[in-house]
């Protein structure tokens, strides 16, 4: 078998509709396109999403793409930061009282940078390598973050 002799199996294709043929077919006259309107003419050109001038739901709807929510639920918490906690235990509700993350933040995580002067407790937050060693070298500790 040849690919130029190959064909389409008998009625597996929906025949084209024919147009314009007498108004016992269902689609004389106007030819399925109604009356008049841009949509109606030859060469009626419509942008994809065109509403006839109402605003189009794509433009109706916010945008959220590119725009991560989770980016603006997770906070960044410098090392440095974590001095001004009164107590030696951080998480988040801490540094939620303490204004060092917004109210928002459903998550946190500690990066190196500053240094610590206290031996403090983590518990329930991200720690990157480098701060996780510094908070050790502290004399602190960090119980795993969940």
């Amino acid at each position: 078998m040849r690919l130029n002799g190959m064909r389409a199996a008998r009625d597996s294709r929906p025949t084209a509709k024919r147009v314009g043929r007498g108004g016992g077919s269902g689609l004389g006259k106007t030819c399925g396109r109604g009356h008049k309107g841009q949509r109606a003419r030859a060469g009626g050109y419509h942008k994809v999403g065109f509403e006839g001038g109402q605003m189009p739901l794509q433009r109706r709807l916010p945008k959220s793409g590119f725009r991560p929510l989770v980016r603006t639920r997770t906070a960044e918490v410098r090392l440095g930061e974590l001095n001004r906690l009164p107590g030696d235990r951080v998480d988040l509700p801490a540094l939620k009282a303490a204004h060092i993350v917004p109210a928002a933040a459903t998550r946190a995580k500690i990066f190196l940078s500053g240094e610590l002067k206290k031996a403090v407790l983590v518990h329930g937050i991200g720690v990157t390598r480098g701060a996780r060693e510094a908070i050790e070298a502290a004399g602190g500790k960090v119980e795993a973050h969940g």
